[in-house]
């Protein structure tokens, strides 16, 4: 197309920018915070030599001539380069937004602030049981740009989107989207609860009547957002027995059309525990069935599917005691619902990077569930703090996970469950939730 991209952020989505911007002929500069930047080994993997890096800091001159930015995830909407961008009318486009006008196929997104990743893994599952050119990608750990030129045409792409993405999304436009849910996170970077609801719903902006969008009939906020839709919406429910969409109770999900209800699956039809997976599993047959694929084809593919690594995840059995790694309960919402799906008593490790979240809640569900509490990271004493505020005092601190992982295998009983569910992000002390995880695995398994 003859452009000029800044593509801001070196890390994983601005390489795969990079490669296919040298597929499409379009020119580009990179940009990237890090002046320690190590520019060969960025050139080898983007497998272009002679690239233009613009590190650390950024000038008006550097922006002379470039056509578009393409943002990183990881970069903030008020970051200096895209604040210096928006001020000179250069538009911002997530790496999303760039995927997704070269993409060939239909689409089907999903955001909500839990749930994404085993509800995406799910629908990609279905999908692709019914049509194999169905891609995978987004905030699932695989950068859309990286496999939006091997769409084909009647194809599908499944993609998991962030509200970081979501900043950025200018004609962005899935045949089915779905917001699972919205509870507080992230507002280290949105500032506000407000601006994150906002962001969340704007996954729909560019739908149309011909279009549809699933929502969670337990949210309030959502619950009114479908008032407000142009496309289609469908409900799912684990409270409410609906008229219509699909809704949990006593272990089955009911289908209901025009007040009618009739069961759909059991918990025999899934290896997946916990309510909150329920809910997943809602969301995902209400958008394959919008997305055309046959009731059949959906209840074999959501029999065979097994939970996500990291999510509520099983890891082993010791001394009677089970272990479950769900380092990916990143915020206080996800880490309730995995208590809540744990069938014993638990010992739980918690704490982590500060995403300046409100601990409350979350604590309330310890006594009478939680046996001992195991605290990590920079927000330990916050932690501890709001469990003092409910008289919750069976907790202790330790200085790393490994010496968690021993603290909890001593303080469980045969018949417990020891849980890692941070309510936290991973930063600081680890590079990702996986390697938190991963770590987790590895010293449970040592024992």
């Amino acid at each position: 197309m003859n452009r000029k991209f800044l593509i801001v952020g070196a890390g994983r989505s601005g390489i795969c920018c990079a490669k296919m911007l040298l597929e499409t002929g379009d020119d580009f500069v990179i940009y990237d915070g890090n002046i320690n930047l190590d520019k060969k080994a960025t050139e080898e993997k983007i497998g272009k030599s002679g690239i233009t890096f613009i590190l650390d800091k950024i000038t008006e001159k550097d922006l002379e001539g470039i056509d578009v930015c393409a943002v990183s995830p990881g970069v903030p909407y008020n970051s200096p380069v895209l604040t210096m961008a928006k001020e000179k009318g250069i538009p911002l486009w997530s790496e999303i937004e760039l995927a997704y006008l070269y993409d060939k196929g239909e689409i089907i997104a999903i955001t909500g602030t839990n749930g994404k990743t085993t509800t995406t893994s799910l629908v990609y599952e279905i999908v692709k049981a019914h049509n194999e050119n169905t891609l995978l990608v987004g905030n699932i750990e695989i950068p859309y740009t990286g496999l939006a030129l091997t769409s084909k045409q009647g194809g599908a792409t499944v993609a998991e989107i962030s509200s970081f993405q979501l900043e950025t999304m200018v004609t962005f436009r899935p045949k089915v989207s779905a917001v699972l849910n919205i509870t507080p996170d992230h507002l280290d970077r949105h500032g506000t609860m407000e601006n994150y609801i906002e962001l969340k719903k704007s996954i729909t902006k560019n739908q149309t009547a011909e279009d549809f969008c699933v929502l969670n009939y337990d949210d309030e906020v959502l619950r009114e957002f479908g008032k407000s839709l142009a496309c289609k919406v469908l409900f799912f429910s684990a409270k409410e027995e609906l008229t219509d969409g699909l809704f949990y109770k006593d272990g089955t999900v009911y289908k209901a059309e025009n007040g009618t209800a009739a069961p759909y699956l059991t918990q025999q039809d899934t290896n997946l525990v916990g309510v909150h997976n329920f809910e997943n599993i809602m969301a995902a047959i209400l958008m394959t069935e919008a997305f055309g694929v046959p009731e059949e084809t959906i209840k074999k593919a959501i029999k065979a599917f097994r939970a996500v690594e990291h999510r509520i995840e099983f890891v082993a059995e010791k001394n009677g005691v089970k272990y479950y790694n769900d380092s990916k309960g990143t915020n206080t919402d996800a880490a309730i619902k995995a208590i809540d799906a744990m069938p014993s008593k638990t010992v739980l490790i918690a704490g982590g990077y500060d995403k300046k979240s409100d601990y409350g809640e979350w604590v309330s569900h310890f006594p009478g569930k939680v046996r001992k509490l195991i605290l990590i990271g920079q927000t330990r004493e916050n932690i501890a703090a709001a469990c003092e505020k409910i008289g919750f005092t069976d907790y202790t601190f330790a200085e790393s996970l490994p010496e968690a992982v021993a603290l909890a295998s001593k303080e469980a009983k045969a018949g417990d469950c020891c849980l890692l569910s941070p309510a936290c992000a991973s930063w600081g002390m680890f590079k990702s939730y996986q390697q938190r995880g991963d770590m987790f695995k590895e010293e449970v398994n040592k024992m």
